[in-house]
């Protein structure tokens, strides 16, 4: 019987991790995606405890320092987002396939801590495409553009540190590969 496994899901910037993610939420109810606590206010919309965990600054600090955390970051030097460990412990022992997707930072702090999750790399179909996706918005200066292109660059290197890639040319393919790597049955479609 295979032990039910956390998998992690991480990848460069604009791969379109939470597109897979959301696509399987939707479409694979028996897959447990992890809700992350977060230090920022609920956008319109947002329940506590569905879209993320909202927790106060000291909470956050509480959590981190009492080991709580499987993994945590400060994203954009604002607002800081991770993982708590209870809520993902529990769901494995109640048997269900747990999908974390969270940045190439969280995952590597999640390696030290479960080395036994399965690391699943989305990576994009090409250079080419990833510069496009980057680049494409139009809502940055050229300097901005070369910086996230040069983190992109980064962030493709640490393919080799992962269990598994699964390339992103179309979400619902890419989720099909991803929930056949959890060990469960993928959709024909």
């Amino acid at each position: 019987m295979n032990q039910p496994r956390l998998t992690v899901l991480a990848g460069p910037t604009a791969v379109g991790k939470g597109t897979v993610s959301t696509y399987i939420r939707d479409n694979y109810p028996e897959v447990w995606l992890s809700v992350s606590a977060t230090t920022r206010a609920p956008r319109p919309g947002e329940v506590d405890g569905v879209h993320y965990y909202f927790v106060s600054a000291e909470e956050f600090d509480d959590l981190v320092a009492t080991g709580q955390m499987l993994e945590w970051a400060v994203v954009h030097g604002r607002n800081r987002y991770g993982t708590l460990r209870r809520t993902v412990d529990a769901a494995m022992a109640e048997g269900k396939s747990v999908l974390l997707e969270i940045d190439l930072q969280g995952a590597r702090q999640v390696k030290k801590s479960m080395p036994e999750a399965n690391f699943v790399f989305l990576a994009p179909p090409s250079w080419e495409e990833m510069v496009r996706r980057l680049v494409g918005r139009g809502t940055e200066t050229p300097q901005e553009q070369q910086q996230r292109l040069e983190t992109a660059k980064l962030e493709l290197a640490a393919e080799p540190e992962f269990d598994h890639t699964v390339v992103n040319d179309n979400i619902q393919r890419a989720a099909d590969e991803l929930v056949s790597l959890m060990g469960l049955v993928a959709h024909t479609h």
